[in-house]
């Protein structure tokens, strides 16, 4: 009987220009196939969409990306598998799901890779870097070693990384770099960091803490498909080991999912998942006894209790205001937390969301809450600053700590809150409106007002928008979607409020692009504000997107 042939040998040059068997190769396929071959040797075998995305590719581009290196390596001979199960045969793979990854090479097509630089056997610190990774040595168990999850001397090479990519999180630097981050000798964003701090982990704990932080930044950045993935792989990796803190990794996980779900503006799946999370014996005893995850569970149970309350203020005001003064009162409990913990970073988070939270509640007719009042009276826009403020003098006294977009932003709706124009305005009626300058807000702000330095907090709203606006253009902040999107629409309002009805509609352009990145109701609040708050002739010039079919009532906003 014949022996099966044995496939020949893949010789894959690294230096400019590529090639595969000395023909020239498409840059990115040729990076995926280096990529496997380099997790098949010294790491989990699996190479995900997330590593990707920034290396060869954006979101936008990772379909079409994935499609032609399929069809290179089918013209390289060279079979590749997808999906979670490496043991599988590529051949019985659902080709439909390809595009979804994570994609990994079988041991024998591994064997086959041979890579090449400038004719000869590229080292592994050449293909670490070809790759834009680090290298490092694989870590194997000697006889006499101690046990996997003993302490290591390269932990604290993990736990610095941990906390660098952390750090990168909590200064804005989220995914793409931001100028000057190399500056410091450390990753220049914190997807980067933590997916080099995963390189690093020796334990099973580490690799499931990494792959929470994933999720967790995932979420950050709006992209709920990308952290739900990385939620159901901590699952995984929960399930099929022992996981020491595994009744921590449990709880954060069920908050990282209902994130998800209230980014998604699943109200009742996020407060399920939350309310399943407090019923859980082991998590909601994790839940009563560590601050963090106290502070993350109240924050949002209040931020759903919030959007709740404003969605049913017209309809049953009761029934508004014991969900507001609920949301009120989860605030005060993250607010606890935090300063239990010490975490001012989360700290100013809730005292934000507490401000504006006071003045939504006020706005839909909700002030007369027993929270609300102070010395028998409320009065809600000067507490709701003042709410704000803090946060924001909080930012200022934390090493490191970026400046909060949120802070701005809802100071600026706030300082135009009482400006109701007729619908649609002419820019003379629309300019005849009064808004709160800066000076006022911090005046309100009493003694909180040292939290509005001049350096970041010009004297006019257009100004202040304009600044942050800058800086996410320069990269030196990169803000996520929503706040983006606030940012250029606070920026149009007080442009046009000045005058300037060029800068106001070029702010409307870079909004327009930006919305279908947004869930629908977000778009909704958009939609709704430039067809009806924005003067007739900036409108007739920047045509606002569509009012969706459904409802056209409009929204109040809650963030």
């Amino acid at each position: 009987m014949p022996q099966p042939k044995t496939p020949a040998p893949l010789s894959i040059e690294l230096t400019s220009p590529q090639s595969v068997n000395g023909k020239r190769a498409a840059f990115q396929s040729l990076w995926l196939l280096v990529r496997m071959q380099h997790a098949h040797d010294a790491e989990s075998g699996l190479v995900r969409l997330a590593d990707l995305r920034g290396e060869v590719s954006d979101a936008s581009t990772l379909r079409m990306v994935v499609s032609r290196a399929f069809r290179d390596f089918k013209a390289w001979n060279i079979e590749v598998g997808w999906g979670e199960d490496t043991q599988r045969e590529p051949r019985f793979l659902n080709a439909e799901r390809r595009s979804q990854g994570p994609f990994w090479l079988p041991a024998a097509e591994a064997k086959r890779a041979r890579m090449l630089v400038g004719g000869r056997t590229a080292t592994a610190a050449e293909v670490a870097s070809f790759l834009g990774l680090r290298s490092r040595k694989r870590r194997t168990a000697e006889p006499g070693s101690p046990p996997p999850d003993a302490v290591h001397l390269q932990d604290a090479a993990f736990w610095k990384q941990l906390v660098a990519s952390q750090q990168a999180a909590r200064q804005g630097r989220l995914m793409a770099p931001v100028a000057g981050g190399s500056a410091t000798g450390l990753p220049a964003s914190a997807l980067e960091s933590i997916r080099l701090a995963g390189t690093l982990a020796a334990t099973d704990f580490q690799r499931a803490l990494v792959t929470l932080n994933e999720a967790m930044l995932w979420r950050r950045l709006g992209d709920n498909e990308q952290a739900r993935r990385r939620l159901q792989a901590l699952k995984k990796q929960r399930l099929a080991h022992h996981v020491a803190g595994n009744d921590y990794l449990g709880a954060m996980e069920c908050i990282v999912s209902a994130w998800c779900a209230y980014t998604a503006r699943d109200l009742p799946l996020a407060q399920s998942l939350l309310g399943g999370m407090a019923e859980d014996a082991a998590r909601g005893l994790v839940l009563r006894h560590h601050p963090d995850v106290r502070f993350e569970w109240c924050n949002l149970w209040a931020l759903v209790c919030r959007s709740r309350a404003l969605g049913l203020s017209t309809d049953d005001k009761p029934a508004a205001a014991a969900l507001a003064e609920e949301s009120l009162q989860r605030f005060g409990e993250a607010l606890a937390a935090a300063f239990e913990s010490h975490s001012f970073d989360a700290a100013q988070h809730v005292a934000a969301n507490m401000g504006m939270a006071a003045w939504l509640f006020d706005r839909v007719g909700l002030s007369d809450l027993p929270a609300l009042a102070h010395d028998g009276h409320a009065d809600t826009t000067r507490r709701a600053v003042q709410w704000i403020a803090f946060s924001e003098w909080l930012c200022g006294h934390t090493d490191g700590q970026g400046r909060s977009a949120w802070n701005a932003i809802y100071l600026m709706r706030i300082a135009r809150g009482h400006c109701r124009p007729e619908q649609q305005p002419t820019l003379a009626q629309f300019r005849a409106q009064k808004p709160l300058d800066p000076a006022a807000i911090s005046k309100l702000a009493g003694p909180l007002a040292d939290a509005f330095d001049a350096a970041h907090w010009p004297a006019r709203w257009v100004d202040v928008a304009q600044a942050r606006l800058a800086d996410h253009q320069a990269g030196r902040r990169r803000y996520p979607g929503l706040q983006h999107c606030s940012l250029l629409f606070e920026h149009a309002w007080y442009a046009a409020h000045a005058g300037d009805l060029h800068a106001a509609e070029q702010s409307l352009g870079f909004l327009r692009e930006a919305l279908p990145q947004l869930v629908p109701s977000d778009r909704a609040y958009f939609t709704e504000s430039w067809n009806d708050t924005l003067p007739a002739e900036l409108v007739l010039e920047a045509k606002p997107p569509r009012r969706p079919a459904a409802a056209r009532k409009k929204a109040v906003r809650r963030t």
